[in-house]
């Protein structure tokens, strides 16, 4: 009886295991992209505001600083280390976010402080990990082919 009842709570429990695994579970992306046990992985967040020295530049200046700040985005995500980012509609002093692929918080800001709307003072930054899924980088691929042009 007792052999039966091991028996039965192995069976039961292999059952149960084998429904906790996902069956589309794909090893070598996982660890392609650093993914953990749950599809997910640490990043680092830049909050960016207005900065206290836009005041400073001329309409002309801020134009030229934007185009930098594109350009900046531009070479991180080619880089992989920016897997998303983007502004805020409206005017408020929250402008956007950067997604960084990256380990720790202080390559994060060394990573910000390389765009010349940071170096300027037009934007200033606020730094937070994030745990999300690790599928982030594939968005860069897959956004673009579906852009029409670039930034």
């Amino acid at each position: 009886m007792k052999i039966l009842s091991l028996s039965f709570a192995l069976i039961f429990s292999c059952m149960l295991s084998s429904y906790a695994q996902n069956s589309s579970y794909d090893e070598e992306l996982a660890k392609k992209l650093g993914a953990d046990d749950y599809g997910m992985k640490k990043y680092v967040i830049a909050f960016l505001y207005r900065g206290d020295k836009i005041s400073e530049y001329s309409e002309e200046e801020r134009a030229q600083l934007q185009r930098g700040h594109m350009d900046n985005i531009t070479r991180l995500a080619e880089e992989g280390k920016m897997v998303l980012a983007g502004p805020f509609f409206g005017n408020e002093d929250l402008r956007g976010l950067f997604f960084f692929n990256v380990e720790s918080i202080e390559e994060a800001k060394a990573l910000t402080e390389s765009d010349p709307s940071i170096k300027a003072g037009v934007l200033k930054m606020e730094l937070k990990e994030w745990y999300g899924s690790a599928a982030l980088p594939l968005l860069l691929e897959l956004h673009s082919k579906i852009s029409k042009e670039d930034i």
